[in-house]
């Protein structure tokens, strides 16, 4: 294992440099200046050796004496977190098969990347339910872009970006009936877009 000794005795070794300590090697008179912590349960407890038997000493330390394999596994995988808890990517505690439930309020929008109609309460806005009263040019627009129920910007804009696609003269054949379709969806589609302002 890697060398839990201080290398560097005279920057912060944890010892008094006034006091004279002996070396905790049995048998051995000489000063003990290293440090090496005691066993694997007492990491800040240590033995003070002398600087021959502290390199003996950490030669033949192992941190992961005694545990069994799956120990230390589970040992090295707190220690790649920092012993810290950690869940497979895209899942948290309390959430329900590995997936997070967000909330629309969840999520606080302040650039704009959710477009318009994400309103300051965190959720798309209510605009105007697209299908208006029959008769009026709202609901002729409405069937023009075959939309039903409340709609987005977003929404609308999509739909007017496939109809042109389908309905432009060019890809048409340059017909006279897709230049009248075109009009026709160009107009509902400002139709729509004032209806829907705020």
């Amino acid at each position: 294992m890697a060398n839990h000794l201080n290398p560097h005795p005279h920057v912060d070794s944890g010892a008094d440099p006034a006091a004279d300590r002996a070396c905790d090697w049995p048998g051995c008179d000489g000063e003990g200046m290293h440090r090496a912590p005691r066993s694997r349960l007492e990491i800040r407890s240590y033995h003070w050796f002398c600087l021959d038997h502290a390199r003996q000493y950490n030669a033949g330390w192992n941190y992961y004496a005694g545990m069994s394999d799956a120990e230390v596994e589970a040992d090295v995988r707190r220690d790649t977190v920092w012993d810290r808890p950690s869940w497979p990517l895209g899942s948290a505690p309390g959430s329900r098969n590995g997936r997070k439930r967000f909330a629309p309020e969840d999520i606080l929008d302040l650039l704009g990347a959710f477009g318009p109609d994400w309103d300051a309460a965190g959720g798309f806005a209510k605009r105007p339910d697209a299908r208006a009263p029959a008769g009026t040019r709202q609901a002729w627009a409405v069937a023009v872009f075959g939309l039903a129920g409340p709609v987005t910007t977003v929404a609308v804009k999509a739909r007017y970006k496939e109809l042109v696609k389908r309905h432009h003269p060019d890809a048409n054949g340059g017909a006279k009936s897709a230049e009248e379709k075109i009009k026709e969806i160009n107009e509902a589609y400002r139709i729509i877009l004032d209806m829907l302002a705020p």
